[in-house]
């Protein structure tokens, strides 16, 4: 159908808005949801063909939604005027959160040249501090990975421990980020082939020595930045949903793929949202660990968790180079940050989730 005058009248949600339980009200197996419109004092219009009531400088109507996939449709009387949008109730997406961690390789290094000494992944120490996380708290940890780093590339690492990776998918998965930590912003401009390479590549490895249980269809590509066409090309690989800060720093989007400023600004007062022209999901990352002072950790979720539309899946991320007592930016509460916050979200009644178990039907 066409927009308003070219112009959308719509409000909230918008196309591609993925919503759950704290977007409106659940009543008899369906959810409740207020359709805001804009519109002039003298416009009537109907959604899903019941009236919209005049509401402050707007028009609102109270719609359910009965399944994952549902369809709004908008009519402006007396104009022609029509509009229609498809929009997801996340069933499964309240009161969860994930850890993801970017960056990780170094870790791998440490495995594959200790695997004369180590009997399990978690010996090393770094992956200790998740296993910790998991056994206290039951977190779900996504681990996207980079192919190489000084002296090391994935097709080094040996398979001795597949059998033990596959145990642990339930909790802890494996994807693509990059092919390597440097240069910075790898697949801003570059080409299509390049970043379908290199996730093919560090894909191929990880069911080499971890199993394909240990993947998912999800990851966070290194700075968050992909052309519309190379993000296309993950999708078409079988990675449908791409974290991201979905924020402006200086006025310049950041950590926000090909999205425009529009479509950031809406996303970044969400959990997610769907480019329905390249099927993609989007998902806001809510904080980046290593990004905030430990003792701020609670007083942000908190301010997270007051807003309804942020609330519903909480989406904590690090960097694995903090971790490392020889790195220049070291933090030495590394993991005490991530066992702060795996806290306060259980104590606030969140489940460990990934986000393939919630964006989808």
């Amino acid at each position: 159908m066409s927009k308003m005058n070219g112009t959308s009248a719509l409000l909230f949600p918008l196309d591609g808005d993925m919503l759950n339980e704290y977007d409106g009200i659940v009543r008899e197996e369906r959810l409740y949801i207020q359709v805001r419109l804009a519109g002039a004092a003298e416009s009537k219009f109907t959604v899903n063909g019941a009236a919209a009531e005049r509401s402050g400088d707007g028009f609102a109507a109270e719609i359910g939604l009965d399944g994952y996939r549902n369809t709004i449709a908008i009519a402006e009387e007396g104009t022609g005027n029509t509009e229609e949008v498809t929009v997801y109730w996340l069933r499964n997406a309240t009161q969860k959160y994930r850890v993801s961690v970017d960056d990780n390789i170094w870790f791998l290094r440490d495995i594959a040249a200790n695997s004369d000494k180590y009997e399990s992944i978690f010996e090393n120490p770094y992956l200790s501090v998740y296993k910790e996380l998991y056994d206290t708290y039951g977190t779900k940890v996504h681990l996207n990975l980079f192919y190489s780093t000084e002296g090391f590339d994935l097709s080094q690492m040996p398979d001795k421990y597949k059998e033990e990776w596959k145990a642990n998918a339930h909790w802890l998965r494996l994807t693509f980020h990059a092919n390597q930590e440097f240069p910075d912003k790898p697949y801003k401009s570059t080409a299509t082939e390049i970043i379908l390479a290199d996730c093919e590549k560090v894909t191929r490895e990880i069911i080499r020595f971890a199993g394909e249980e240990s993947l998912s269809p999800v990851t966070t590509v290194h700075w968050g930045e992909a052309t519309r066409e190379g993000a296309r090309a993950l999708r078409g690989f079988g990675i449908g949903t791409l974290a991201g800060y979905f924020k402006f720093v200086d006025g310049e989007p950041i950590v926000s793929y090909y999205l425009d400023k529009d479509r950031i600004a809406h996303l970044n007062k969400r959990d997610f949202w769907k480019d329905h022209s390249e099927d993609i999901v989007f998902a806001k990352i809510d904080m980046v660990l290593d990004k905030t002072n430990q003792e701020d950790i609670v007083p942000l979720l908190d301010h997270v968790r007051a807003n309804p539309h942020e609330a519903g899946f909480i989406e904590l991320m690090i960097h694995e180079q903090y971790f490392y007592s020889d790195y220049s930016a070291y933090q030495p509460d590394f993991r005490e940050k991530l066992l702060t916050a795996a806290k306060w979200a259980t104590e606030h009644g969140y489940q460990p989730a990934f986000l393939s178990e919630c964006v989808g039907e």
